[in-house]
């Protein structure tokens, strides 16, 4: 099971509400995997899979029948009883071979990524990396799993707890992180000793099924707002548990007393890296004070960017998944020029020799953004840089606090005493949990480290009493034992 879900992962793309009918033969389909084995859908509707680079088909993904997807949660009740009681070392041992597979093809699974995501191969292998840090950190479950107790809670009593798996569990994953995010997911809930259904995305989650099965006990989900709503409010009516992260707006403060050059490279890394496709990417810089004169400068750096097709030497930033998405990055760059602000660099004309049919959208930096711009209030998930400014830093934060969402911020400054730390991408690392907040989270519990663990698991007590002397007692005790009274 654990062997072989990364690169059935990478390849397969599990069920959707939305597909159309599809009749090429020459066209590879995917298979879906269900019940350790690959399975031919037996769908009569299947979605095409491109490459955003060119916009050729490469391959057919089925919408699973019914029937399909009801195995695939049969499967998962069957063997959460026998995976619930294998030993937690042993779950161990089958993770340290897992995370050694991953380490053996990191490369072709990062092939995998740029030829049906589009970013670079660098970037997929950074993809791939991080969810590879995940799994690393979750082969020291018999440390994470570890329980509480007090002993001698009075005379001859101890209390102690336990984590225990909560049954089969669920995960949704966006388009964008094809490897990271669901390592975000099944590899901790598995080493808790849950069962796992995952549905890699398609780019249309259909999760009516997901949501309403009884058998299904929880649900990750990472992607956008209207979906991430929509399941946090299906699923938890349902009884489930839902972890749900959604949209971002991540804010940059660039503060005048940082260092010019290191933060100028940070900006233009974070926010046009994957083509801004990232819901960490740093899509708005609030510049402070003088800060406000390294406008040209910036401007200059992300003209700097090689666009091309991701697997191309050199290339800095690919294309966009979709020809909706560069439709949608396009029309919003446009909304920003409408309501008065400033176009600085405009990357929606960018012209990539041999890929003329890609979905690609260069480095654009928009100026004298304000608050109600619809440049600003949406998401743009492009290679999109807004641009506002402020006079201090507390007038930066209460921008950044009055924004709906709250994923990530980073400031960059050299005085300490700002709270900077000078990190573009504030990911954590898998020891820490994914802490969203505001209306970019849904749910009680967030992904990975501690909390992951807590929500992948369910706690349970217990009260324990060994006499020291033999039972002397002759009749029952009827009132409340009040335990060191």
């Amino acid at each position: 099971m654990a062997t072989t879900a990364m690169r059935s992962m990478v390849k397969s793309r599990v069920p959707l509400s939305i597909a159309r009918q599809c009749y090429s033969s020459s066209v590879p389909t995917t298979k879906l995997f269900i019940d350790g084995k690959f399975v031919e859908s037996k769908s009569s509707e299947w979605l095409d899979i491109h490459n955003p680079a060119t916009n050729q088909v490469i391959s057919r993904v089925p919408k699973a029948t019914q029937g399909e997807m009801l195995a695939a949660v049969d499967s998962c009740s069957r063997a959460y009883r026998p995976w619930s009681e294998t030993s937690i070392l042993s779950r161990q041992q089958i993770f340290l071979r897992y995370q050694q597979l991953i380490k053996d093809n990191i490369k072709e699974l990062a092939k995998s990524i740029t030829l049906e995501q589009g970013k670079t191969l660098a970037d997929a292998e950074g993809d791939v990396f991080r969810g590879l840090q995940v799994v690393e950190h979750a082969c020291g479950i018999p440390s994470l799993m570890l329980g509480e107790t007090l002993p001698s809670l009075t005379k001859d009593m101890d209390t102690y707890t336990y984590r225990l798996p909560i049954g089969v569990c669920a995960g949704i994953a966006p388009f964008n992180f094809p490897a990271m995010i669901p390592l975000w997911m099944f590899p901790v809930g598995l080493m808790c000793g849950n069962t796992y259904l995952l549905k890699p995305s398609e780019r249309v989650p259909a999760v009516n099924f997901i949501c309403d099965n009884p058998a299904i006990k929880a649900i990750s989900f990472v992607g956008s707002n209207q979906a991430g709503e929509y399941i946090y409010e299906r699923g938890s009516r349902n009884g489930k548990r839902v972890q749900s992260n959604m949209g971002a707006k991540n804010h940059g403060v660039v503060m005048p007393d940082a260092n010019k050059e290191n933060t100028l490279n940070q900006l233009v890394g974070a926010a046009f890296g994957a083509a801004g496709q990232r819901c960490m990417a740093l899509s708005t810089a609030i510049l402070v004070g003088e800060a406000r004169s390294w406008l040209p400068e910036l401007v200059e750096r992300a003209k700097a960017l090689r666009v091309n097709a991701g697997d191309q030497p050199g290339a800095d930033v690919g294309p966009l998944i979709s020809p909706q998405a560069k439709q949608r990055v396009n029309s919003l760059i446009q909304s920003g020029v409408d309501q008065g602000a400033s176009l600085l660099l405009d990357g929606r004309n960018v012209h990539v020799k041999g890929y003329e049919n890609g979905n690609f959208v260069g480095p654009t930096i928009i100026s004298n953004v304000t608050p109600q711009m619809t440049c600003y209030t949406e998401e743009i998930f492009g290679p999109v840089l807004v641009v506002l400014e402020a006079e201090s830093l507390d007038d930066a934060i209460g921008l950044v606090n009055n924004n709906p969402y709250g994923n990530g911020t980073a400031i960059f400054t050299t005085n300490g005493a700002t709270v900077g730390v000078n990190v573009p991408i504030p990911v954590p690392l898998p020891m820490f949990s994914f802490t969203g907040s505001r209306g970019s989270f849904r749910g009680d519990t967030n992904f990975y480290g501690k909390q992951g663990i807590h929500f992948y698991t369910q706690i349970k007590t217990i009260t324990s009493q060994w006499k020291a002397e033999d039972a002397t007692s002759k009749s029952p005790a009827v009132t409340m034992p009040t335990m060191g009274r």
